[in-house]
């Protein structure tokens, strides 16, 4: 669909912050872009500032979840169809690429694409055409492609389910978006901010979250990541009778918590150390204590681990 209005992107966590730093450089390229990442952590709103911070950002940004679409609908929704391309084809229609022509498309789920349209997926990245289902007619358009997938794209490349071919040419400028648990500072700011959109559509009041909520939030682990919150928070506001949100309010599996801090450093800075800190020592221990690997599964610079070693007080076994 063509989008009339982007949603708001909240940022606080060094991590995404180095991640917009990179988008502001990327978007000033008509080249493609790979946004990978775990379901729900908002490949889509990092799409939509690319698309912004670019010269494209007064044209179109037009998204296609390739995973929702029925496969055998899929290419007439991508490229288009004539009258009479098929049984239901009263009239022709015209494809998400030509309404994208001057702007930018976003393809969601692209791992979900299957290989016949990959193939034409390709065409148009390297020529900037294609033709509507049931029409020899070649349409070329001026659109820049931004792709994201939540699986293992090299892996399906290795079992033949997605074409290298593809993949090399969306893989131009990867983007990794860390999942919201490597992202703890943003924990408290999107949760404020969802609990203010979500008191007007519930018409109701809180003062905000208790304690023990904030404790319970950050002490979890998000597999369901931002979109997992923001149920999360939407489900509290409508049950609750409180006038601060408290932990039960959230209803979070508590299989999905680490251990929390004591209850004598229950502030926000501590908890929120103590979280970089449990995380941190969990991901160098994975990498054998190498700090370069250990940025880099992060999606931080190695400099800047370094730093957060000497704030956190992490030392190496090895030293």
């Amino acid at each position: 669909m063509l989008s009339k209005s982007f949603q708001t992107i909240i940022i606080k966590d060094r991590a995404i912050l180095e991640v917009m730093e990179i988008i502001e450089r990327v978007a000033k390229t008509d080249s493609s872009v790979l946004i990978l990442g775990e379901s729900g952590v908002g490949k889509e709103l990092f799409a939509e500032q690319i698309h912004l911070h670019s010269g494209r950002s007064r044209f179109p940004f037009v998204r296609v979840n390739c995973a929702a679409i029925p496969e055998g609908l899929l290419e007439s929704e991508l490229f288009g169809h004539i009258k009479g391309a098929f049984t239901s084809a009263v009239s022709g229609r015209k494809g998400r690429f030509e309404l994208a022509d001057t702007g930018t498309i976003f393809l969601d789920e692209i791992g979900d694409l299957p290989l016949p349209l990959q193939a034409k997926i390709l065409r148009v990245i390297q020529e900037r055409q294609f033709e509507k289902v049931g029409s020899d007619a070649t349409i070329t358009v001026d659109v820049r492609i931004l792709a994201a997938t939540n699986k293992d794209i090299e892996e399906l490349v290795q079992n033949g389910s997605f074409r290298s071919d593809l993949y090399y040419r969306l893989n131009v400028l990867p983007l990794f978006i860390p999942p919201l648990r490597q992202r703890p500072e943003d924990i408290p700011e999107l949760a404020d901010f969802f609990l203010k959109s979500y008191m007007k559509e519930t018409k109701k009041q809180f003062s905000g979250f208790s304690r023990d909520a904030l404790d319970a939030m950050l002490s979890y682990s998000w597999p369901g990541n931002v979109r997992e919150l923001q149920n999360c928070i939407e489900r509290a506001c409508i049950i609750s009778k409180n006038e601060f949100l408290n932990s039960e309010d959230l209803f979070l599996n508590s299989a999905q918590r680490p251990s929390q801090t004591e209850p004598s450093d229950r502030n926000l800075k501590n908890a929120l150390n103590a979280f970089k800190a449990g995380f941190i020592r969990k991901v160098l221990e994975e990498n054998n204590w190498n700090q370069t690997e250990a940025a880099r599964a992060l999606a931080i610079q190695r400099t800047y681990l370094s730093r957060l070693l000497k704030e956190l007080n992490i030392i190496s076994p090895k030293e």
